[in-house]
């Protein structure tokens, strides 16, 4: 079978009717709001066929979740193949992934942790809730590096930019964003009083924090415009490559065929959320269930639960 493509317009058609939904029902989210006529929203079993829904190829939270759940595998000559089921609907970002499960009941996907909000719930796994706490404590092992990539030879206002995306400055706004920081002794960061023009590019997991580093920076340095396009970690590694952006963005690590043109460096961790409508009665799964879902052995919830 093949792939159903899960476009942008789509997306947003479906985020248009959550909003009418939301709006008309007066709110109900996690932090205790009642709807309009005084009933909570009762969770419901989904149901029936699993609506498995992944990342485009060269995404790189597709990438660190199939290696991180096991679906993908060696084959015969050893080569890694991805075993996501061909059944899945394909998302091309983070967004359009809460859109499209937050409009499913029966649907599953992944997030980036740092993206959830309140539109899908967040499953435990192996028994761990989906916290920045628990990535940190090691208690949530579904979690992945955000890394930027350059080049050698950066010009010098890029290179302030990664210097202050690496000093405390740069790392508290990676906590306030509800990443990990990868280091909580930098020093702090003095405005440099740079003027020109640094070009971003990739993962759509790393784009959020990416751009309140960059509202951040230009805050102390004005005469710095800093362009950030959201793509994939792929293109982002291969635009840097080019050297048509400055610094690529990829939410996975470098493959061993990139790491000859370019380097990466960690800038904050951040966890894979597994997320399902947020009126589903699903609170748990194992990481074997996961899989099990992912790579087609069970296609319906009562298999997956069973």
């Amino acid at each position: 079978m093949k792939k159903r493509l899960v476009m942008v317009a789509m997306g947003a058609l479906l985020a248009l009717g959550l909003f009418g939904i939301v709006g008309c029902s007066g709110g109900n989210g996690g932090d205790g709001g009642s709807s309009s006529n005084g009933d909570a929203a009762k969770a419901t079993s989904p149901s029936g066929e699993v609506s498995v829904y992944s990342r485009e190829d060269g995404s790189g939270t597709r990438g660190a979740f199939i290696e991180l759940f096991g679906i993908e595998e060696k084959d015969a000559n050893g080569e890694k193949v991805d075993m996501t089921t061909p059944t899945a609907a394909i998302t091309n970002s983070t967004s359009v992934m809460m859109t499209s499960v937050a409009g499913d009941a029966n649907g599953i996907g992944y997030i980036s942790l740092g993206s959830l909000n309140d539109t899908v719930k967040a499953v435990k796994i192996d028994g761990a809730e989906a916290t920045t706490a628990n990535v940190k404590s090691g208690d949530y092992k579904i979690a992945r590096p955000f890394n930027i990539v350059t080049k050698d030879g950066l010009s010098d206002v890029a290179q302030d930019f990664v210097d202050f995306i690496m000093s405390a400055d740069g790392q508290k706004v990676v906590g306030d964003e509800k990443y990990i920081p990868v280091d909580e002794s930098a020093k702090a960061y003095t405005a440099s009083g740079k003027s020109g023009k640094v070009v971003i590019a990739g993962s759509s997991s790393v784009t959020p924090v990416m751009e309140k580093l960059a509202e951040a920076y230009k805050a102390l340095n004005p005469n710095v415009t800093i362009e950030v396009n959201q793509s994939d970690s792929t293109t982002g590694v291969n635009m840097a490559t080019e050297g048509t952006c400055d610094i690529g963005m990829a939410s996975r690590e470098l493959k061993d065929s990139e790491k000859s043109s370019v380097k990466a460096t960690v800038i904050a961790q951040d966890g894979i959320a597994v997320v399902v409508n947020k009126d589903a009665s699903v609170d748990e799964l194992t990481s074997d269930q996961v899989k099990a879902i992912y790579t087609g052995e069970v296609t319906t919830w009562e298999e997956a639960l069973a």
